[in-house]
This record gives C-alpha cells, structure tokens and sequence, in this order.
C-alpha cells in the first residue's frame, strides 16, 4: 500500500463510527432521468419562490435569484446540471413568470412578424415573408394553456370553454387571437401578429419593395389632398403597416379620430383620440361595436376618421362621415382586388338591414372613396403595392375604376425576388379638382410623367 493509502486509510479507520454514520443515514441518491430531473427541479424552485418578494424584484433580480434557487436544490438532491442548462431553465422560468413563456424570444425577435402556436409542439413563425417551423416547444397542453389565460387576464377577457375565442392585445400592442379547445381539437391556438418597433415610413417600404418612389410620391399627395383612401388586402398583407405610413402625412394641426377592434396604429400627430371596442361582459352586457364608435365620433369634432378595418356593418356609418366633410378618412379591408373591395363594402352596408336599393348605396360609395390601394403578400414575401385605383363613377349600374398604376410580375432574379413594373394610366384623375385645391396639381402631372417614361 502507498504512503498517501496509507494516510487516507488511517483517517478512515480514526472516524470510522462517523463514517459509517455518514454512509448509513445518507445513501446515495436515485439516478433521475434527465427529463424527470428537470420537471422536478423546477417544481421545487417555483414552490421556494415567494410570490411577495419576488414582485418586488426587477426582471435581471429575479433572473439572478432563480439561478441561487436552482443551484442550491440542484446541490441538495444531487440533480447533474451544467452552467448552461441551469441558466437556460432560469430564462424558462423567469419568461414563465413574467411574460408568456417559451414564446419570449420569439417576441424579441425583430425579424419575426408572426408567431402561430398549433399546438405545444408545432410554432410557426413567419420570418422574412416566410413560414417556417421554430424550435420552440412547449412542456404539454396546459402550459400552452396558462400562456393563453395570462394573455386574456392581461386585457381584462377570460378564456375557456365557455368563451372559447378571444382577441386581445399584448402590452407592446401585438395583437393576439386564441382559440381554445373544445374549438381547438390540438390543444389551444395562438395567433399573434407582432407590432413593429421600429416606425414604418415610405423611405421604409421603398427599401422593403412595397412600392417604388414615385407610387410613394403619388400616395403621399392623396393624404395631403385630403382624399378618402380604402386600403385592400388579404390577412397579412401588410395593410396596416400601410396605413400607419400614410397617416404620418396627416397635418400636425388636424384632429383625428381612429376606430379600431384592437388598436394597432401608431399614428404620431399631437392632437389622435383613440377608440376601441368592447365585448360584451358575461352577462351579455355592454358590448360596444365599431358601428357604436363611428357613430359616436362624428359627434366629436374630427378632422378626419380611420377606422382599422370595415368588416361589418358599420360600413354605412364611415361611408356617412367620408360624405359629410370628413375627407381625408382612411380604412382598411379585406379584398383581392380594388372593385372586389367596393362589393365587400356594397355588402357589408347591406348586412345593416338599411333597406337602401343597392344603387343608391353604390351611389354612395362612388361618391365618399376616391382612391383605394391594393396590397399583396406575393409568392417571394414581399408585400407589394400592387394597384392604385381611381373610383371615378358609375356606369349605369355599374362603378368605373381606372388603375392609376398596377403591377405587373415579369419574372424573378438569382435570389428568387419578383421582378416587374408599374404600368400607368395618363388619363385624368376624376379627384383632379381636389389636386388643385391642395397645390399639388402640378407635383402630381410631374410624377406620372416620370413614372410613365
């Protein structure tokens, strides 16, 4: 035996009673699958959490005490973590607490425009005008679940069998959809379209590819011209990115009214008063609709009126306003093309029961819209302006339109981008007048001449 054995052997054999002691009462502990090890880990760190201290704590604080916690039960049941997994489950935690779980990153991510949660183990995120699978997983169903009912709490909604759909907001202004089971046959649905932080402009959109300098000039002038503008597109589109930058035409000196079933414009003039609708409670009572607002906003004295999106009845009421001296009123909807676009609005006043013939509310519709700007999310993701629309008149019973500019695809270069251009119309626009009110007659002749080269 070596001198060190022989060393080591001899204080074994003078504490051999305390040793033994040692050995009999603290056996080693089970070997714990990996996945097992974690659940419990992190079932014990929530249960040492204390809810009243830990409110006190900023997010870095918190971080740093789940760590301590984490590390000292880690230490006591011999549970193997390394320095990486013990910080990754810390964030796991934290986000738990604090925000919405696994999808935090996917909300810091800038990059990314929408996250859809199919399920705990299938979310999509849409990077770039793509679809793609994440990596990001969630623990079960119920996880999913705790994630929706946080959102819906956050806005004053609840979510459940009972009331299985909710739309909300997140505190960045990301607009939220849930749709939770027995709707949802895989588990809750989260549909989130996440609100930029960065503020969209022309220059912007030019660098995007949404639309070219002199499209942007020319739209530019019709919210200085005071024109009654309908935005058209699909669900994604990119139509209100587009309507947050027109409105950053608006005069600083003009009182707008905005209109929306969750707010997402970011207009930034001093004088926005901003409305927002209500559902109604559980008892079925005080529902406000955007019908309600609109309504209620002409009595407010505004300059102009956005609403959101016209997707109901509260069609008539905007075409209302847009004809009693509220130009420059702006919307969006839900169309494939511009004269797709005036049908869903024909339609949409008719779901009002006003009894109105549908001429008469064609007439109406001629006479309150002067241009409408056709969007499109196309096959490379880019979304395009495909269509500036003149709504010039009526034809027996049928409306005139005349495409200002359209787009059309001629093919696409090495990194799969669409290529085209705009084809332009040099017949004269039927708001002609209005240009020359607003001094921007000859700034508009200027542009189509160039863009028409």
């Amino acid at each position: 035996m070596s001198g060190t054995s022989q060393i080591w052997f001899g204080r074994r054999q003078a504490s051999a009673s305390v040793a033994t002691t040692v050995e009999v009462e603290s056996p080693p502990a089970p070997k714990i699958p990996p996945g097992a090890a974690i659940v419990e880990l992190r079932s014990l760190c929530l249960g040492e959490m204390d809810p009243t201290s830990l409110s006190k704590l900023t997010p870095e604080e918190l971080t740093q005490e789940v760590e301590r916690t984490l590390a000292e039960i880690a230490t006591q049941r011999r549970i193997q973590l390394n320095g990486r997994e013990q910080r990754a489950l810390a964030r796991e935690l934290v986000n738990d607490m604090l925000g919405l779980g696994p999808l935090e990153p996917l909300l810091e991510d800038d990059a990314i425009t929408d996250i859809m949660v199919n399920g705990p183990e299938r979310v999509f995120v849409e990077r770039h005008g793509k679809l793609e699978l994440s990596g990001v997983r969630f623990r079960d169903a119920g996880h999913v679940a705790h994630v929706c009912q946080r959102i819906a709490v956050r806005v004053g909604r609840r979510v459940d069998e009972s009331s299985p759909m909710v739309d909300a907001r997140l505190k960045d202004g990301s607009r939220v959809n849930i749709v939770f089971p027995p709707l949802a046959l895989d588990g809750p649905y989260i549909s989130i379209r996440k609100f930029a932080r960065r503020k969209i402009d022309f220059p912007r959109l030019i660098e995007f590819g949404t639309l070219t300098p002199p499209v942007a000039r020319l739209l530019e002038m019709a919210a200085r011209a005071r024109l009654n503008v309908i935005i058209s597109g699909g669900t994604g589109s990119g139509k209100t990115t587009l309507l947050n930058a027109l409105s950053r035409l608006i005069d600083v000196g003009e009182r707008i009214v905005t209109i929306e079933d969750a707010a997402e414009l970011q207009l930034q003039q001093p004088h926005v008063v901003r409305l927002e609708t209500r559902v109604a409670s559980l008892e079925g009572r005080g529902e406000v609709t955007q019908r309600d607002l609109v309504r209620n906003a002409l009595r407010m004295r505004p300059d102009r009126i956005i609403v959101g999106e016209v997707r109901g009845s509260e069609a008539f009421d905007m075409l209302q306003a847009m004809n009693t001296g509220h130009d420059g009123s702006m919307s969006t909807i839900h169309a494939n093309t511009a004269r797709d676009a005036l049908t869903r609005i024909e339609n949409m006043v008719q779901m009002g029961n006003m009894g109105l013939p549908a001429r008469s509310i064609l007439t109406q519709i001629i006479g309150a819209v002067d241009v409408i700007v056709q969007i499109e999310r196309q096959r490379d993701g880019v979304r395009r302006v495909v269509q500036i629309t003149d709504v010039c008149g009526m034809e027996g019973d049928v409306a005139t339109l005349n495409d200002i500019f359209h787009f059309e695809v001629e093919g696409e270069n090495l990194s799969g981008k669409l290529t085209g251009r705009y084809r332009c119309s040099r017949a004269r626009p039927s708001f002609h007048e209005r240009l020359s009110y607003a001094g921007v007659e000859r700034a508009w002749a200027a542009t189509m001449d160039e863009a028409c080269k």
